[in-house]
């Protein structure tokens, strides 16, 4: 076996095992939008169960934060295998194969991304995130402080912690949003 075998060779290693994490993230990542779906019902429930209670609405934006973070992070890492798929790796085996027909080199890295509903479907994903992730938070704290219209005003500023918080994750999750198509 040649140099240049070998080398493609470790290319196609590198390319299973970034597949293979990148199926591993797309899985845990699509779980958290249950889990927090879970987490949300328990919470609620037992929030309005009893009005001595409706201060557990509050843990509800920290699942939001929590869980919605873990969500653009995978996310993000999810993007960042593909594109280093498109951009680095097929570059390498470009070089050293001296192929040059980019489309048809790892091509579905780069045909998925040319779909025609990618951006509509990218965008109505990037919605229920935000709706999940961060209005549902915000939610739960409107409710806390019409439920709760005098709470203490260490509770006051936790919740308005919590508010600025959500507006951050808001932010950070459409700015990873990944909504370009093509290469």
């Amino acid at each position: 076996m040649s140099d240049k075998d070998e080398i493609l060779e470790i290319f196609f290693k590198e390319y299973d095992k970034l597949k293979s994490e990148q199926a591993q993230r797309i899985g845990f990542r699509d779980n958290l939008l249950y889990v927090t779906l879970g987490l949300f019902g328990t919470v609620v429930s037992f929030a309005v169960s009893n009005p001595s209670n409706y201060y557990a609405l509050l843990v509800v934006p920290w699942v939001c934060l929590i869980l919605g973070w873990t969500y653009v992070v995978n996310d993000e890492k999810i993007s960042a295998i593909g594109s280093y798929i498109r951009y680095k790796l097929v570059d390498k085996v470009k070089e050293h194969t001296g192929y040059t027909d980019l489309e048809t080199l790892f091509g579905w890295e780069i045909a998925h991304r040319d779909d025609k509903h990618r951006k509509r479907r990218k965008i109505q994903q990037l919605i229920v995130d935000e709706i999940t992730f961060v209005f549902s938070g915000v939610i739960a704290l409107a409710a806390f402080w019409f439920l709760v219209p005098k709470p203490p005003l260490g509770v006051t500023i936790l919740s308005w912690v919590e508010l600025l918080l959500l507006i951050v994750l808001g932010v950070e999750t459409f700015i990873y949003a990944d909504l370009a198509e093509g290469r």
